[in-house]
C-alpha cells in the first residue's frame, strides 16, 4: 500500500455538519465521482487544487478550513 499523502482533511466532518450531505451529492456538485470524495476522506488521494477550492466553496468556508499540511 502506497503512502498516504501529507494532506489532511474535514471534508467527511463538514458533510456531516451541513446535513449529512452524501458523498455523491458533493461529488456531483464540485465536479467528481463519488468514488473520488471517498478516497480524499480517507486520505488516499490529494484532490487538485482546484476541487479543494470548490469543496471549500461548496461548505462556505476557506480552504485551510477544510485542507490543512501534515508536510
Amino acid at each position: 500500500m502506497g503512502k498516504r499523502p501529507p494532506i489532511t482533511n474535514r471534508v467527511r466532518e463538514l458533510r456531516e455538519a451541513h446535513g449529512a450531505v452524501t458523498q455523491a451529492a458533493l461529488g456531483k456538485a464540485i465536479g467528481v465521482t463519488r468514488q473520488t470524495i471517498i478516497a480524499i476522506e480517507q486520505d488516499r488521494y490529494s484532490p487538485s487544487l482546484e476541487s479543494a477550492f470548490r469543496i471549500a466553496r461548496y461548505f462556505g468556508v476557506g480552504v485551510e478550513d477544510v485542507f490543512g499540511w501534515n508536510g
